[in-house]
Order: structure tokens, then sequence, then C-alpha cells
């Protein structure tokens, strides 16, 4: 349906918006013992939340703290609260947790309720230390208090509508809670529009994204199952893969056999020498599937990588805001 067709349900996906956080304005929220720093964004899907968790995990841990990360775990099959095991699945923790996971070494907890996920973290950990909690995909969640709002933004949000009729889970205004917003480095400019939104002592961080290949100049299959592929598939080509298919599925689709086939195929009719991925598709990759794909090709996984522009900035204003 066109964004007119759905303009009606555009208002009334606001309204219930609206009434959700007035809700929770007048609501206390369930609070954990140690400091919660929310990671989220406005949009569905797309606006690098992931890799930011990443970067921040990464940069506490080398400042000498003890962070862990409490997520959701999108499309998981089991609904119990646990600590994610790097050696399991995308299926049984969700496809982010797991990256994370992998990529950081920290603990991750996943469940619907971040709080009951967050009282497991602080059981299960040591009580010493300087602990954080990461909420991955916070903004929205509003069901837990935090210390700290983080929110990364799309340069499309300031032209995107709500739900149905466009990507936005909530209007603009909804940066008014916001403690810092994350832009991109060569978005940086937009800072002058986003402040009509925000509060004024609302901080702005810009990051580089950096996209790695250990052998980039093939000629490769690239597939992916995020939210905006083209960002990944643009990526690619600056850092000089040669594609010869183009393959986007839906944000966390969960691969099949199938798949794999189709894609095998598609890389012996072209005779390509890699299958490339992102790392969030890698990680729902199991042994056969990688098995069917490297009998034609290796599999490759690109990387993004996140890096802000000040850090020594970034950890003071942190523990400014986080009061530690």
């Amino acid at each position: 349906m066109t964004p007119m067709l759905l303009a009606p349900l555009e208002l009334v996906y606001g309204s219930l918006v609206r009434a959700r956080n007035a809700r929770f304005d007048r609501k206390a929220a369930q609070r954990l013992r140690w400091p919660v720093m929310s990671v989220g964004n406005l949009s569905v899907g797309g606006a690098g939340k992931t890799p930011l968790v990443i970067c921040l995990a990464r940069l506490l841990e080398r400042a000498g703290w003890d962070p862990d990360v409490l997520s959701r775990g999108y499309g998981r099959s089991p609904k119990t609260v646990e600590r994610v095991d790097v050696e399991g699945t995308a299926e049984r923790f969700g496809d982010e947790p797991l990256l994370i996971a992998r990529a950081t070494g920290v603990p991750v907890y996943v469940a619907a309720s971040r709080y009951e996920a967050g009282l497991l973290a602080e059981r299960e950990l040591p009580v010493e230390g300087k602990h954080v909690h990461l909420l991955d995909d916070g903004f929205q969640h509003r069901q837990l208090a935090r210390n700290v709002d983080i929110v990364v933004v799309h340069p499309s949000d300031l032209r995107e509508r709500l739900l149905p009729a466009g990507r936005l889970r909530e209007p603009l205004s909804g940066l008014g809670r916001a403690d810092v917003i994350v832009l991109r480095q060569e978005d940086k400019e937009l800072e002058t529009s986003l402040r009509a939104y925000t509060r004024k002592e609302c901080l702005f961080w810009c990051v580089r994204r950096t996209v790695s290949l250990a052998t980039p100049g093939e000629r490769a299959v690239a597939f992916c199952a995020i939210a905006r592929p083209g960002e990944f598939f643009t990526a690619l080509a600056k850092v000089g893969v040669e594609m010869v298919e183009q393959i986007s599925f839906r944000d966390h689709h969960r691969y099949t056999a199938a798949d794999m086939e189709r894609l095998a195929k598609l890389g012996q009719r072209h005779g390509c020498d890699a299958f490339v991925v992102t790392g969030k598709d890698e990680v729902k990759l199991d042994a056969a599937m990688r098995l069917r794909l490297n009998a034609v090709a290796p599999l490759r996984t690109a990387t993004l990588t996140l890096e802000l522009e000040d850090e020594s900035a970034v950890l003071g204003q942190l523990l400014k805001l986080l009061r530690i």
C-alpha cells in the first residue's frame, strides 16, 4: 500500500504512541541496582545500534568498567531469561545478542523483559567491580529506568513518516528524552536541524563507520538480511568488492537450506570467488549452510566497525551522566 493510503493508520499509530509515552511519563519505571545506559533509535532497524553497543562495550572495558548487555533477542524461539552462550545459535538467543557476545566477550542477557534480564545479570555477575548495563534497542523500552538515553539517528529519520506509512517508531519530538544523539561523521551537519527537537543539554557524538574485508577484490555474491541492504552493498563496492549478485532478504530473516541452495547455484553460475555477508548474517548460518556455500566459494564476513570521534570526551561525559 502507498503512504497516502496508509495515512489514516499513521494517524492512529501516532495517537497510540503519544498515549503510551504520556502513560510512561506518569508511571515509575522498574529500576535495577546498577546504572543503565540505553542505546536505541527512532526508526525500524538499520541505524547502527548494534555496532554502537559493541563500540561502547569495548570502550567501557578499556576504561576499567564491567559492562553487560541486556537485549530482547528479536525473533528468538525460547521465552526464557538467560545468558547468551557464544557457542549457541541465533535461533535460541537472537542474531544481534549473539553477534554482540561473540564480538565483545562481555556478558549478554536476553529476555522479553529487560528488567528480568538485568536481575539475572545482577545475580550471576560478581558484586565487586564498576558495573553498567548496556540496554540494546532500549529507547522505546520505557518499562526499565535508565541513567543515560543514547539515540542513534539515521539521516533518513528527518524525512520519514510514522509506521505503517514510514519507518519511524515515534516522531522526532521523542528526541526530547535523549541525553545523547549519535550521528555518522558525514551527517554531523544534521545537528543544527535536530536541535529543534532536543533539550539544550543534549550531547551530540559523531562516529566513523568502517567496513573491512580480508580479501575485498574478489568477484562475490553478496547477501544480507538487514534493514538497509543498499548501504551494505554500497560499502562493499567502496572497499573494492566486485559483486556479481546482490541478494537481500527481509531484516532478521532466518536462513534455510533452500536459501543456501539458491545462493550456491547463483555462485556456480557466475563462477564467483566468494560469498560475502554481514556479521549479523554470519551468526545465523549453521555448519551445513556454511558447508554448502564453501563447496562453491569461501564465505567471507564484512566487518562493520564504529569509532567515536573523541573517546576521551565521551568517557568524561558518560561519567557525569552516570554519576559515577
